[in-house]
C-alpha cells in the first residue's frame, strides 16, 4: 500500500518535497492558495487543490486527518503556518512536519504540537559552510539541533588504522556507522576493518564532537 502525504505550500521547499515523494512512489495531495502553483503541480502530484488551510472547514472538507503525514511548507506567512498547524493538530493528524522561518516560529510550532520542525535555509547554510571549510567533508545532514551525520573522506593521517584502534567512540563520542570504498558500502563495519586513503566514513554524533574530530584528526 502506498504511503499518503499532504504538502501545504508549493514554494521551492514544498514543491521539492512533492516531487521527491512522488518520485519515491507515494500518493501526494498538493495544496496552495495560488492557482498557478497548483496548476503546475497538478501534473506531478496525485491530487492538487487550491485551498486556504487556515479555515477549519476547508481542512475538514479535504479530509486531511485521514492522511498519515502532513507537511506544512507555507512560505513567509507565519500566521498561516501556525493556524494551519493548530487546526491539523486539533483534528488529530498523526504526524505534522512544519517549515519554520526562525527560532521563535519553531518554539511556537512545537508548543502547539508540531511533531517535526525544519529550517531548510539554515540547514542548507550549515551544510554549505561545512563543505567549504574542509575538502574532507563531503556531506552534512543535521538530525537535531545539536547532532548530525557527516560524510568524511579519510586521509593519510588515519589510513592503516582499524576502527578499534581509531576508537572514535571513546575519544570523541562518535560512531562510524558506515564506510564507502569505491563501489563497496559497508554498513556497521567490523571493528577490525582497516581504513584506507579515500574511504568515505559516515559519522554520527554531536556537532561539537564531529568538529573536534575533523579538526584534530582529518585536517591535521
Amino acid at each position: 500500500m502506498k504511503k499518503e502525504f499532504v504538502v501545504i505550500g508549493l514554494g521551492r521547499f514544498g514543491g521539492s518535497i512533492v516531487r521527491e515523494l512522488v518520485k519515491q512512489g507515494a500518493n501526494v495531495m498538493a495544496i496552495d492558495t495560488d492557482s498557478e502553483r497548483v496548476d503546475e503541480y497538478a501534473r506531478i502530484a496525485t491530487q492538487a487543490v487550491v485551498a486556504d488551510t487556515t479555515e477549519e472547514e476547508t481542512i475538514k472538507s479535504l479530509g486531511l486527518w485521514n492522511f498519515e503525514h502532513v507537511i506544512v511548507a507555507i512560505g513567509e506567512d507565519i500566521q498561516s503556518s501556525i493556524l494551519t498547524t493548530l487546526i491539523l493538530k486539533e483534528l488529530g493528524v498523526p504526524q505534522i512536519t512544519v517549515k519554520a522561518q526562525n527560532d521563535y516560529h519553531e518554539k511556537v510550532l512545537l508548543k502547539i504540537g508540531a511533531d517535526f520542525v525544519v529550517h531548510p535555509e539554515r540547514d542548507m547554510g550549515i551544510r554549505i559552510a561545512n563543505n567549504m571549510m574542509s575538502n574532507s567533508v563531503l556531506d552534512y545532514l543535521e538530525i537535531s539541533g545539536e547532532h548530525s551525520i557527516m560524510e568524511v573522506k579519510a586521509n593519510e593521517s588515519i589510513a592503516g588504522q582499524s576502527l578499534i584502534e581509531l576508537d572514535v567512540r571513546a575519544k570523541y563520542g562518535l560512531n562510524i556507522v558506515g564506510i564507502t570504498r569505491g563501489e563497496e558500502i559497508m554498513i556497521s563495519p567490523n571493528a577490525t576493518e582497516r581504513i584506507q586513503v579515500g574511504d568515505v566514513l559516515l559519522i554520527i554524533g554531536a556537532d561539537v564532537d564531529i568538529n573536534r574530530f575533523v579538526k584534530k584528526v582529518i585536517q591535521k
